[in-house]
């Protein structure tokens, strides 16, 4: 340690001289040296930036008032809010239109790697922060020996070392901190701050705007039993998990705690829950550095995005250093780094996610500035991403540990967000009981059925059959698993992995939200269970139609297989959601629940396929693989590469653009179970009742 703050001590000397160097640019031609000048302007301001957060590093925020820590919030995020993005260098259009085409992009990806550094800082990772700068420094140097200026080939060189290098500090501590409770700056903040005074929230040095304090003085506001009844769901979710799967618990030590900042006193007693059953916190933000980032996903405890554009413009910064090599490189580490910690990954029991929604809708400005992964490069990444899920799974094999997802709204959700959290409270507690026997008349009709046919309503021009696996002992065996209020909270659906030969037609849908993203109109073709064309009407132009959706649907993907089909029973749900008009303010957890829904990439029991599972009444899901995931047991090690896409998306299609969902028997007979958006299968009638007379 005394060696890393030498070298962060011998750093900020050089930022401080920084502003008032002046650059021998005078051999230069007139453009040039103008350009030259608005480089130096862009060090001058990203240097002034470092000095300031390592003065935070300095003191001890904890004992400041609330004026002085949303000061300092504020210092640190006001330069890429929405209102300032516009000038902002962490604006790809920005620092190009400043700094040049040939420097923009990668001045533009070294700021947004400096403030990376603001969770260096808080959680004292003093050795990646000071790497980062001392990169930042290497960078200037160049610019500032002022001779000639530096080639870009030479700039990317410095980051591509910086980037492999520091791989085994990088990589080896985000694996290391996804698995070992030991890391406790975050349990630290839940368990030893007085969550009554929302000075907490700036512990973290996240940006906290309205959502994270209204939220945490909402639920402070909250009857103690009401918030340890929330706690208690989600906790009993995720042990259920391991009774529903059969998993033995007692192995395990550690639960991976994912939620918002501002959720803190829900989190509190839910740790305390956890403890009482043996299992110890380990809760970590979502990676900040583009070497442990994956586009635009959030994974870990995160705040509201200061600003959704700028984390979208810079989601392929990677492509700046992404080859081969490097892969391998991470990879690497990543198994020695596991292997190293095995014990540890071994007693890992699952993650354990609260998620936020009510955020209001995103659509991305396209930038033709911002860095993008050639063919070669998305490639790699997809490579890269089969390996390193692969590697997760030999030391954490997703058959031997759990899981549970729950959601609450945040304030943005509109002028009733207590109100609706209040019904999202209710719909998350709904009558497992009541619901099991619903969807086993559903599941006990489709078990008959040769596949599924289901068609739209209206506009919507979903026609499509979806083939079904064949049940061999109708005593022992079912197709569909009965989802109830386990590992998936809310409750209410039935699902599927469906054969793929035979499995085509078109699905299409009006609006749907995915990852956070708006698509209008989505359309997509499938042929044999695998997508053969796809189209939305989010852009004039459908080349740009089809790269947003082969991008943020299809990960870049040439083609996906249907991994899931399921009937989503949750009615009440869907009321609710219309009655408050939110639903495109829903997250896939709950909308899933509210019709039927397609899952493109892998089947729900990706990675765990070989153990049994069965549903309430007994009978074994023999619906657990598809043409794809079997591939895991070829022979030929590239189809074994062919099993798993490593993502699963959920696309929904609302109840009133259902014409119609059939279950249609081998001599051609057809039972509708839903038809005109209402269920008429026999014993399901119940459903219909929150929608009244409509």
């Amino acid at each position: 340690m005394e060696d890393i703050w030498e070298r962060i001590m011998l750093a900020i000397e050089r930022l401080g001289e920084i502003e008032d160097e002046e650059w021998a640019c005078g051999s230069f031609d007139k453009d040039k040296q103008v350009l030259l000048q608005e480089i130096k302007q862009y060090f001058n301001k990203v240097s002034a930036f470092i000095l300031y957060l390592y003065d935070v590093s300095q003191i001890d925020i904890k004992d400041l008032e609330t004026d002085a820590l949303r000061e300092i919030n504020d210092k640190l995020y006001e330069d890429i809010l929405p209102q300032n993005y516009d000038l902002s260098y962490g604006n790809p259009d920005y620092a190009v239109e400043r700094l040049g085409g040939e420097y923009g992009r990668i001045l533009s990806f070294l700021y947004s790697e400096i403030r990376a550094c603001i969770a260096y800082v808080y959680e004292s990772k003093f050795q990646e922060f000071v790497a980062v700068v001392e990169l930042f420094l290497q960078i200037y140097g160049m610019f500032a020996q002022g001779t000639e200026c530096p080639e870009e080939k030479y700039i990317r060189e410095a980051i591509y070392y910086h980037m492999y290098d520091y791989a085994d500090v990088m990589v080896e501590g985000r694996t290391r901190e996804t698995i070992d409770s030991s890391f406790t700056f975050a349990t630290d903040i839940i368990m030893n701050s007085d969550l009554s005074d929302i000075r907490y929230l700036y512990l973290y040095g996240e940006y906290i705007g309205e959502n994270e304090i209204i939220t945490a003085t909402f639920l402070n506001s909250l009857p103690e039993d009401k918030v340890r009844a929330m706690a208690a769901t989600y906790v009993r979710g995720f042990i259920k998990g391991f009774e529903v799967m059969r998993i033995d618990i007692k192995p395990k030590k550690t639960v991976n705690i994912r939620y918002s900042i501002g959720q803190e006193r829900m989190v509190k007693y839910a740790i305390e829950m956890f403890r009482a059953e043996g299992l110890s916190p380990v809760i970590f933000r979502y990676a900040t550095s583009r070497i442990n980032r994956k586009q635009t996903l959030r994974v870990g405890y995160v705040a509201t995005p200061a600003n959704k554009q700028y984390d979208y413009d810079h989601r392929m910064d990677d492509a700046l250093f992404l080859d081969k090599a490097f892969a391998k490189r991470k990879l690497e580490v990543i198994e020695e780094t596991y292997e190293k910690y095995k014990d540890l990954a071994a007693a890992y029991a699952g993650p354990a996610v609260i998620e936020s929604f009510g955020e209001n809708p995103f659509k991305p400005a396209i930038k033709d500035t911002v860095n993008k992964l050639d063919e070669k490069q998305r490639e790699i990444s997809l490579w890269y991403s089969s390996k390193s899920a692969d590697l997760s799974n030999r030391y954490m094999p997703r058959d031997k540990y759990s899981f549970t997802i729950i959601a609450y709204p945040i304030p943005e959700i509109g002028e009733k967000f207590e109100e609706i959290f209040d019904e999202i409270v209710r719909v998350n507690t709904l009558d497992n009981e009541l619901y099991q026997g619903i969807q086993q008349s559903i599941i006990d009709e489709l078990d008959k059925a040769e596949y599924v046919h289901v068609i739209g309503r209206g506009d919507n021009q979903t026609d499509i059959k979806v083939m079904l696996h064949t049940i061999h002992d109708p005593a022992k065996e079912t197709k569909f698993e009965n989802c109830l209020a386990d590992v998936n909270i809310p409750l209410g659906e039935v699902f599927t992995s469906p054969t793929l030969l035979g499995t085509s037609g078109t699905l299409n849908v009006s609006q749907v939200y995915l990852n956070e993203l708006k698509f209008s109109n989505l359309k997509i073709e499938f042929e044999d269970g695998k997508i053969k064309r796809y189209t939305c009407n989010n852009f004039d132009n459908e080349k740009e139609n089809q790269a947003f959706i082969k991008e943020n649907l299809m990960f870049n993907h040439e083609t996906l297989p249907i991994g899931e089909f399921a009937i989503g029973t949750n009615t009440t749900a869907y009321v609710m959601a219309h009655k408050y008009d939110i639903l495109y303010k829903l997250p896939i957890l709950i909308v899933e629940k509210m019709g039927p829904h397609f899952a493109v990439g892998d089947t729900c029991y990706s990675y765990s396929e070989d153990s049994a599972v069965y549903n309430p009444d007994g009978k074994e899901i023999i619906a657990r693989d598809n043409e794809c995931s079997i591939l895991r047991n070829s022979e030929d090690s590239g189809l074994r590469e062919q099993a798993y896409f490593n993502c699963h998306t959920d696309i929904t299609i609302p109840y009133e653009e259902i014409g119609g969902i059939y279950s249609v028997h081998e001599d051609g007979s057809r039972i509708p179970v839903i038809l005109d958006g209402r269920f008429v299968l026999s014993g399901t009638e119940e459903l219909n009742q929150p929608f009244g007379n409509n």
